[in-house]
Parts: structure tokens; C-alpha cells; sequence
């Protein structure tokens, strides 16, 4: 009989609301084991404040010696976290881990040796058995192999790891009864909704986003319109949910999403119902015919990777829309009914008080429905992390820059394995910058941020989304049944 494993999915405290969008990736590795008859339970740490108690109860309780983690870059601290738990109450346990940041990290190793990555691999080889780089799905049965390689490349289009489209299709549906769906709320227009993913990868070269040079992040590959309209109606009926929301890249990369949105349409007459559903899309490719069709398939809100409203940061980051562009893409959502969420960015390469000043008078003047302005987190994987350079000046300091303009980014060298602040703040504040310009410190980042959502915020009439708090796990008297909010077993 094959051995039980449990996968893992760890809290994400850098998100205002982690009961949000439920992690699709590891979901569909454990329906891939499922599928082979192997026994899995997923643990699900998504908002779980005090997770490393949750995890010493069940690794102290469970019979399993087998775990697999997934994790992006701003969850490696909890991860590593975890399995240092772990290993010390069960000392033979086979510790694995996948996801966003191994591919990344795995990638720029790959294309650099001797560079900037071969740190931040070995910062994670000695807390795992096995790193899975690019599609989990097949890799992880290598991965279970006792003597398995150290890293399992299935970012490689030529191996037999790696997702086609036909794959793609073949695929089952994430297995989303192993974790509390209920637990997690998320509304479009009043409808309670789900998270799919209807294709993978995207073909830009933005400098700040990661995977550009992994195939897994970097190539197209998509579902076909029956696939992806099939798993619709199965969350329409098991979950009676009527909200969708396609975190796909770019949605309209796909030169089906026409096709793809009738379909949709089509399906809802034939169920007599009227599904809500909300997605990315790339700005400079959208057509009004692909929001007339969108709009009929349900479609309310579209989201924009918009980043910038000076002309000067939209070339510095290799965006490829203008801002000419960008508010031609806010005047077609508006034509045919769309809100538009944008979402902006500051702390590039050049950026100045100038050039944010100049990203709070494009929010002004083209007033989206809402907007989000992050400050730029410096990913392995990104050309922002790869191609950067140790500053000679002053140690500890990386310094990139954009060839066609000659401006620069500095940035503090981090050790992604235990530290987590980086990343993300609260809209209202709460941020911390770790990169500065020839311009602007990171302090002023972070105040110019601030001042900004503040401002547009209340200029637009916009309210500040607080989120929720975390779950608390909790057991009683020594016993160790995990709350059904955070543990299910197949």
C-alpha cells in the first residue's frame, strides 16, 4: 500500500485577508495523488496565527512521515518554520517542498551559477529532502522516491515533467473538498464566489515580475474552453457558488477568450442562472469585442496591472503599454460596463517624488473604481534580482539597472528563509521598503506610498479594506483534533 502524505499549505501573513483565495497549485497535486490511490490529507495553515502549535500537535499525532510544502517567496519563512517543527518531533520525516519560490530561485541558478541566486538555493537545501522546481503535478511522485535527486527540475519543457496544453486538460480539478471551501469568503457583486485558474504562464518581460526566463512562469499553456466551462458548473454545483474569479495572468493573452466567454454565456442559459466573475487582463491588448463578451459572460470586474502613471517608469520596467494605452483600456471597460480595479506599483528603477506624483495624478484624473499601490518587493527570479550587481560601495547593497536608460535600483540583500517583512503592508500603512533609487530613500518610499493611498483614497471616495483576522487554532486537554476550520482528510 503506498505511504500517506500530507501536504501543507503555510499561513501567508503578509495578506490582509488569507481566507481569501484558497492555494489551487498544491490542491491539484493532492487530486494528482488522489488519482493514483495514494492517501492525502491537506493541512491548511491559511490565517492560523499561531500554526507552529498546530503543526507540533499533528506532527505529533499523525501516523504520516511524509510532508509536502508549497510555498511562494513572502510564505519561505513560515515554511522553513514548519518543517523545523517538524523535523524535531519526527526526526525521519521526508520533508518536500514546491512552488513559486524554488522554480524561481532553481531557474536563476540555473541561468547564473555563480550569481546572485546560488545563495538563496542553498538557504533552503538544508531544510528539505527534495525541492520540486516548476509543475508539481507529476514531479511529486519523484519527489516521494527516497532517493530521489535533491531537486526534481520540472521546469523543463523538453522533460516529461512539464504541463502541456493536452496535459493540461487531462488534469483533475483541484482537490478542493480536502480543505474547508466554506472557510473561505470572497464576493463578486454579492455573489458568493471561487478562484480558478483557466491558464498558465505569461510572455511579458516586466522587470519587476518574476519567472521571466522559467518556462513553467514564462510559456502560454492553456485549458480548453470545454475544460474550463466544465469546471465551472461542477463549483456551481457542489459549492452552489456563482462568483468566479479567473486568477489567470492576462486573461486576453489567450487568443480563445472570445470563444471562451460565450461558451460561458451559453452554459448560464442553458442553467438558467447568472453567474459574477472577475479576472486579469494586459491593458494594451484589450478590445472592446473582448469586454462586450466578457460583460455577457458575467464578467463585472476586470483587474489591470496598470504599475504607473509616468511614462518614464512604464519604459524603465519594460511594461510595453503606454499610458496613452492604459487609459484607452479604462475607457473600454467603461463602455461596456466593466469596473476596473488598477493596480500600481512604486519603487522602480528611476522612480522619483516626481514620477509617484505623477502615478497619483493618472489615478485622479482616470478615477478607477478601486486601485491598490504596493511598493516593489525585489523577487529572486525577477531581471530586478537576477541581473543586479553588488554595489561596491557598500556591502550588503545589489544594484540593478536598465540598460536603455542607465537608471538604477538598490536593494538590500535579504534572506528570504526567516525574513518576512518585506513584503506587502496594510493599504492604511504598515509598509517597509528594502529598495531606494538615485532619487528617493526607502523611507520616502514608504511615506510617498502611504500619502498616496491615502490621498486618492479619499479624493475618489475609495474605503480602505481592513481584512480580517487570523483564525486561532485551538485544542483542549491534550487533545490533538485539528479544527475542521484549517484540516481535512480524504
Amino acid at each position: 500500500m503506498a505511504k500517506p502524505v500530507c501536504l501543507i499549505i503555510p499561513p501567508s501573513g503578509f495578506l490582509l485577508d488569507e481566507r481569501v483565495f484558497m492555494p489551487l497549485g498544491i490542491l491539484r497535486v493532492a487530486a494528482m495523488l488522489e488519482r493514483e490511490k495514494i492517501p492525502v490529507e491537506v493541512l491548511d495553515l491559511s490565517g492560523v496565527s499561531n500554526y507552529l502549535e498546530a503543526i507540533a500537535d499533528y506532527a505529533a499525532a499523525t501516523k504520516i512521515r511524509i510532508f509536502g510544502l508549497t510555498a511562494t517567496t513572502p510564505q519561505l519563512p513560515a515554511a522553513t518554520a514548519i518543517a523545523k517543527v517538524i523535523r524535531d518531533i519526527q526526526k525521519n520525516a521526508r520533508l518536500i517542498l514546491g512552488g513559486p519560490h524554488v522554480t524561481l530561485v532553481n531557474v536563476a541558478f540555473k541561468n547564473n551559477p555563480d550569481g546572485r541566486a546560488k545563495k538563496a538555493l542553498s538557504e533552503i537545501k538544508d531544510y528539505f529532502d527534495a525541492l520540486i522546481a516548476g509543475d508539481g503535478e507529476f514531479a511529486i511522485f519523484e519527489a516521494l522516491q527516497p532517493d530521489a535527486p535533491k531537486i526534481i527540475d520540472a521546469d523543463n519543457p523538453g522533460g516529461n515533467l512539464f504541463l502541456n496544453n493536452k496535459r493540461l486538460d487531462e488534469l483533475p480539478f483541484p482537490a478542493r473538498h480536502l480543505i474547508d471551501a466554506e472557510s473561505y469568503h470572497y464576493a463578486i457583486e454579492g455573489e458568493q464566489a471561487l478562484s480558478m485558474i483557466a491558464q498558465l504562464g505569461c510572455p511579458f518581460e516586466c522587470g519587476f515580475c518574476g519567472g521571466r526566463i522559467s518556462p513553467a512562469f514564462r510559456r502560454i499553456r492553456t485549458r480548453s474552453p470545454e475544460n474550463i466551462v466544465r469546471e465551472m458548473v461542477y463549483l456551481y454545483e457542489t459549492y452552489r457558488v456563482k462568483g468566479f474569479m479567473l486568477y489567470d495572468d492576462e486573461l486576453n493573452v489567450s487568443k480563445k477568450l472570445v470563444e471562451l466567454m460565450r461558451l460561458i454565456a451559453k452554459k448560464q442559459r442553458e442553467l438558467s442562472v447568472e453567474w459574477k466573475l472577475r479576472g486579469f487582463i494586459k491593458a494594451e491588448l484589450f478590445t472592446d469585442e473582448q469586454a462586450r463578451a466578457m460583460r455577457q459572460a458575467g464578467f463585472r470586474w476586470i483587474l489591470t496591472g496598470f504599475e504607473s502613471g509616468s511614462p518614464q517608469i512604464l519604459k524603465n520596467i519594460n511594461k510595453k503599454a503606454s499610458r496613452e494605452e492604459n487609459n484607452r483600456c479604462i475607457e473600454i471597460a467603461r463602455r461596456n460596463g466593466l469596473k476596473v480595479k488598477a493596480l500600481m506599483s512604486i519603487g522602480h528603477p528611476g522612480e522619483s517624488i516626481d514620477t509617484i506624483h505623477e502615478t497619483e495624478k493618472w489615478l485622479l484624473e482616470t478615477k478607477p473604481d478601486d486601485f491598490d499601490v504596493t511598493l516593489i518587493t525585489v523577487y529572486p527570479g525577477t531581471p530586478y534580482y537576477d541581473e543586479a550587481i553588488p554595489f561596491i560601495d557598500k556591502p550588503g547593497i545589489w544594484v540593478y539597472t536598465y540598460a536603455k536608460t542607465g537608471d538604477r535600483l538598490y536593494q538590500l540583500d535579504i534572506n528570504y528563509a526567516n525574513t518576512a517583512n518585506y513584503y506587502k503592508g496594510r493599504p492604511d500603512g504598515g509598509y517597509n521598503a528594502f529598495v531606494y533609487t538615485d532619487y528617493i530613500t526607502a523611507e520616502e518610499l514608504v511615506r510617498e506610498r502611504d500619502r498616496v493611498e491615502r490621498t486618492v483614497r479619499e479624493k475618489l471616495g475609495i474605503p480602505f479594506n481592513p481584512g480580517a483576522p487570523a483564525i486561532r487554532y485551538e485544542h483542549s486537554m491534550g487533545q490533538h483534533g485539528l479544527s475542521p476550520l484549517i484540516f481535512k482528510a480524504s
